[in-house]
């Protein structure tokens, strides 16, 4: 049985085939439960969506606790943090672009798909990963775009994660309509109420998502709080 585990803003826990996953990493975000060195020697890869900080987080320091660690991203974030990891350690970390899936030595299957946004380094991106237990979308920071059709045409979420606190993403409205191009047998609101600027209702966004008759379940989680597959 797998999981997936929201800390707050972006980021997530996920298990999924027994790997632990982390995606966009910002660990000291003002919601999160955790801290760093909770996850020594824990986590087998790391995604980063996009080069802000709040996404890109902490991902250098978990890849030093982490040894064993892979980490994912677009190719000039990955080079990035190749760089500070030092020349020893860049073998872990794998440069991508948006398409098909990453070659790496993980029994997982990871695409990166377009975002609308903007990014310090490389291009925005979303994430899907699919695994025997389950195939999860994690939207990254985006507007609403006509690609999430295809997403979900061609790999048929479980579940997905959308950013629903407007002003730098999609907000309640622009998420529901992207649960119906996706979907998802659920969705998970996330990137909201981190700060004034991006305050927003779950509940609205579960009621839309209702309104429609897609079928798809909202979870609303707490930081820290799991939803199980």
């Amino acid at each position: 049985m797998g999981y997936v585990r929201w800390l707050g803003h972006a980021t997530f826990e996920v298990e999924l085939d027994g790997y632990l996953v982390l995606i966009d990493p910002w660990l000291t975000n003002p919601a999160s439960p955790v801290s760093i060195e909770e996850y020594k020697d824990k986590v087998d890869l790391i995604i980063v969506t996009h080069d802000h900080g709040d996404h890109l987080g902490e991902a250098v320091e978990l890849m030093k606790l982490n040894p064993k660690a892979r980490l994912a991203a677009v190719y000039e974030i990955a080079n990035d943090v190749a760089a500070k990891l030092g020349q020893s350690e860049s073998n872990r970390v794998i440069g991508a672009n948006i398409g098909g899936p990453l070659k790496m030595d993980l029994d997982l299957k990871v695409l990166f798909t377009p975002a609308a946004h903007s990014s310090e380094k490389g291009v925005p991106t979303g994430v899907v990963i699919i695994g025997k237990e389950a195939t999860i979308y994690h939207a990254g920071d985006t507007g609403l775009i006509a690609e999430m059709q295809f997403i979900g045409e061609l790999y048929k979420p479980d579940i997905a994660m959308l950013p629903i606190g407007g002003h730098f993403t999609m907000d309640e409205v622009q998420a529901a309509k992207a649960v119906e191009l996706i979907k998802p047998k659920v969705a998970i609101p996330m990137h909201y109420n981190t700060f004034p600027v991006i305050q927003a209702d779950p509940e609205k966004f579960k009621k839309l998502v209702e309104e429609k008759g897609l079928g798809t379940k909202v979870v609303i989680l707490k930081p820290g709080e799991k939803y199980s597959f």
